[in-house]
This record gives C-alpha cells, structure tokens and sequence, in this order.
C-alpha cells in the first residue's frame, strides 16, 4: 500500500503564518493620496494590522475600546492621543490607551504596525 502523501496548502499571502517568517512592511504597499490598511492576524485576543500611509495621510480622531500598540516601520508619522501630540520614526512604538481619542497623521510616507489588545485593561 502506498503511502498517502500529506495535502501542502499554499500559504495565504494576506495573512500570518505560524512558523513562516515574512518581511511585514512588504505585505502592504503605498497608494498615492491614501490610507492602505491590512489586517493580518485577528482572533479573539485582539488584531494586528499593518498601515501604508501616504504623505500627509491619516486616520481622523477617534476611540477604540481597547489599548493599542503601535509600531513604525518607515517613516514618520505623530499620533495625538487626547490632545498631545507625538512624532514617531521608524523603529519606534508607542502604546495608546482605551477610551481617549487619537488621531494619526503621516508626516512623509510612512508604514504601522497596529496592534489592538482585547482583554482587561
């Protein structure tokens, strides 16, 4: 008897695979005078999901129910989070609270990171 071959399934491009190392910042590209968004990973614990940011893009103000974390990885861009403003650079992360508006503005090009926390705070 023959034996049965395992199926190999093609990794899905727009998502995260365990145990397969992907270059992020390439999972998403710029699109002139616009805000591209990518969730790539999403469960019950929260989500992850990577932003390409044109020059002088962003995400109007508002209010998640959650903490979020967010990390750059090209560019510039500031987050104002209730009111104060930051300028991140590429490398840098910073954590945003539940419940107090934000807003994010791309400074030049730039790519995100997002990762949104479900849970307790």
């Amino acid at each position: 008897m023959a034996s049965k071959r395992p199926t190999v399934q093609e990794p899905d491009p727009a998502r995260l695979q365990f145990g397969l190392p992907v270059p992020v910042a390439g999972l998403v590209g710029y699109n002139r005078g616009a805000v591209v968004s990518r969730t790539i990973v999403q469960n019950s614990g929260g989500n992850i999901t990577l932003f390409a940011f044109d020059d002088g893009q962003g995400l109007a103000e508002h209010t998640t129910p959650f903490d979020a974390f967010v990390h750059v990885l090209e560019g510039r861009v500031r987050v104002v989070i209730g009111g104060q403003p930051q300028d991140l650079g590429a490398g840098e992360v910073l954590l945003m609270p539940a419940l107090v508006p934000h807003a994010v503005q791309a400074l030049e090009r730039c790519k995100m990171l997002l990762v949104m926390m479900r849970g307790p705070n």
